[in-house]
């Protein structure tokens, strides 16, 4: 089976998206996956311009899974690039089959699109200077950075909001780009999933002047998005990651994605109660 296929150019648009994806996969021998190219270590492309990360490792299994199932040995799977912003139109509209990113589960977007059972388990955090106080009283009147078009910009939003504390809020096209803004001190803070300023913190070797608080302002489990109304496609999605949870393959893929990184005691929970097989 050929797998991990870099597209990047746009997806032809698949009339009915919600009509039968299995279907379809037999017919065309293919199957399309959506990521995100800057969401480490969940998905972004490695230095070898491939698709990387926790996500897209576990896509990588589904298509595996799939292939056997269908008995088909030649399934291509493609991987292609999405935007925060249009990731789930694109799901909504059949542009891609899932979407193998940071895709928070909410009821807001389940109105355009499906989720399959989580795979991941992660909390809004804040990176700041190493000797600033992890308050949120102490950035009233500051500048705090995050991702546009994420739950992140409406988690600090509200939570903000709710305590009565105005600051400044600057958006971000990508976390590197608000990873440098803080570096250079156009902003005195960065909000982002933890997971996400984890690998950041260590990549760019910011524990000498910065620091993650350990206290998160949320907690969010993360899926796989499919279309709506695909009811056998989302069954075979959800029986193929709970085998997975049952042999202990998305614990090892977390410590594959995460080297010496312990798993949180939120997703330790989760490879406990994930479905059970009949």
């Amino acid at each position: 089976m050929r797998l991990l296929a870099l597209t990047l150019s746009a997806a032809l648009l698949v009339s009915g998206a919600a009509a039968q994806t299995i279907d379809r996969i037999k017919e065309t021998r293919e199957i399309r996956f959506g990521f995100r190219t800057d969401a480490a270590p969940l998905s972004f492309i490695n230095d070898k311009e491939r698709p990387d990360g926790l996500s897209v490792m576990i896509c990588d299994q589904v298509a595996r899974a799939i292939a056997s199932r269908l008995g088909a040995d030649d399934l291509t799977a493609q991987f292609i690039p999405v935007q925060s912003d249009t990731r789930f139109d694109m799901v909504a509209s059949g542009q891609i089959d899932l979407l193998c990113g940071a895709a928070t589960i909410t009821l807001s977007r389940r109105e355009a699109v499906d989720f399959s059972i989580p795979i991941f388990v992660d909390g809004t955090s804040v990176l700041l200077p190493i000797d600033a106080d992890v308050t949120m009283a102490s950035l009233s009147g500051k500048k705090v950075g995050m991702r546009s078009s994420t739950t992140t910009e409406e988690a600090v939003f509200n939570s903000f909001g709710s305590a009565g504390i105005e600051a400044k809020l600057v958006r971000f096209a990508s976390h590197p780009d608000g990873i440098k803004a803080l570096r250079d001190g156009e902003i005195d803070a960065y909000f982002a999933d933890q997971s996400i300023l984890l690998v950041n913190y260590l990549a760019a070797g910011l524990k000498d002047d910065f620091k993650i608080s350990q206290e998160i302002l949320t907690i969010e489990k993360q899926g796989l998005a499919l279309a709506r109304g695909d009811d056998d496609f989302r069954l075979m999605v959800d029986e193929i990651l709970s085998q997975m949870y049952a042999q202990g393959t998305m614990e090892e893929i977390f410590r594959a994605a995460l080297p010496g990184i312990e798993p949180s005691e939120a997703l330790k929970a989760l490879y406990v109660i994930a479905p059970t097989l009949p």
